[in-house]
């Protein structure tokens, strides 16, 4: 197979390159303008079509490619590709061979197109490439499945658990007892998920962990009594949420996810957390046990934040930051401990300022030492 090893190759026969998803059907610039709400010049012809999507800088006459960073203005200038969605502040650099979508915003109209050329890559499948019950899965007796759900090679579906119709639960997953998840929802491989309340058309990606007990121990000077946790998690409908992130049960109260919110890989979210509808938390971040975030809150990556306080809506935590007071609803913060981004922007000018005048100092030496003295 030319698979690489230490000192050499297993044998001289090429590795395949396997295209992992395939459009079943080109798009037309038709419909492209229709997804953007946009008319087309009278010159273009709507029937012409696309197969793809690529960056600028490797796209054919068959793709599609967009542009909203001026980083990227020379591969826009040399770009191949044959339709460009861009913004009007950009029109001069595309090159006479590529027809042009001017649209304000052109990332979202990207997104869309690619959703609709490769619909399967919305989604994590089944790991087995199958449908139904696959031999080798256990499913409890008990266990309530609507149609149309796939149960891959491995995964553990327990007593009284209940799944809904065009859900997938993928490789050595496990759904704990009387766990409910709803429709079209996608388990991904080795997940685990208990204690749970889970929405319609919620993604859990590989490795997540949802349900179990939380970090709650009565300290004492005779060692640390454990505190059973009989809370659930609650995930409302439309949330994501990346590889390898931890989600506790409640303690007492449950712990709720609340819908369309968006979380990224490796992110910890402890008991009695509650998060507000259309969140996001990027990678790495923490959030300690009973805090709030509300609506549309934004966790940069790495952000901590301490148990009992409150984000309020539409906050943005910088990335990096460590959060230990309420946050105000609209405010922007950073730093550690994080405040508002002005004050954490003119403390660090300052401080810069001064490091560079004592480097100064340090440099001209004390008084006396000079060459002239």
């Amino acid at each position: 197979m030319g698979l690489p090893r230490s000192g050499g190759w297993v044998d001289n026969t090429p590795m395949s390159d396997p295209q992992f998803f395939h459009s079943p059907t080109a798009i037309s610039l038709g419909e492209i303008a229709g997804i953007a709400s946009v008319d087309l010049p009278p010159a273009v012809d709507p029937s012409r079509s696309f197969n793809g999507v690529a960056p600028l800088e490797s796209a054919g006459a068959g793709d599609v490619a967009y542009m909203d960073n001026p980083k990227y203005l020379d591969a826009l200038t040399r770009t191949r590709a044959g339709l460009v969605l861009l913004s009007p502040k950009f029109l001069g650099a595309v090159p006479k061979s590529t027809v042009v979508l001017e649209l304000p915003n052109p990332y979202p109209v990207y997104a869309a197109i690619i959703e609709r050329l490769y619909p399967e890559a919305s989604s994590p499948g089944s790991a087995f490439g199958a449908d139904g019950i696959s031999p080798g899965s256990v499913v409890h007796p008990s266990a309530r499945l609507e149609p149309r759900v796939t149960i891959d090679p491995g995964a553990v579906i327990g007593p009284g658990a209940e799944i809904g119709e065009g859900s997938v639960v993928a490789a050595n997953a496990v759904i704990g007892p009387h766990v409910r998840i709803g429709r079209g929802c996608s388990i991904g491989p080795g997940a685990s998920v208990l204690h749970a309340l889970i929405g319609n058309r919620v993604i859990i990606h590989p490795g997540v962990r949802i349900g179990q007990d939380g970090f709650g121990f009565a300290m004492g000077p005779d060692g640390h009594r454990k505190v059973p946790q009989i809370g659930r998690v609650i995930i409302q409908d439309d949330v994501e949420i990346g590889g390898n992130t931890t989600i506790d049960r409640g303690a007492s109260r449950d712990t709720v996810i609340g819908e369309g919110t968006k979380i990224d890989n490796l992110v910890q979210i402890a008991h009695n957390v509650v998060i507000g509808r259309h969140c996001v938390i990027v990678a790495q971040s923490g959030i300690a046990g009973s805090t709030r975030l509300d609506d549309f809150v934004v966790l940069g990556g790495q952000v901590g934040v301490i148990g009992h306080i409150r984000i309020g809506t539409g906050a943005q935590i910088a990335a990096t930051s460590n959060v230990n007071s309420d946050v105000p609803a609209g405010a922007r913060w950073g730093g550690t401990p994080a405040r508002p981004v002005q004050d954490w922007f003119r403390e660090m000018t300052t401080l810069k300022k001064l490091a560079s005048r004592t480097k100064t100092a340090k440099d001209d030496g004390p008084p006396g030492t000079g060459a002239a003295s």
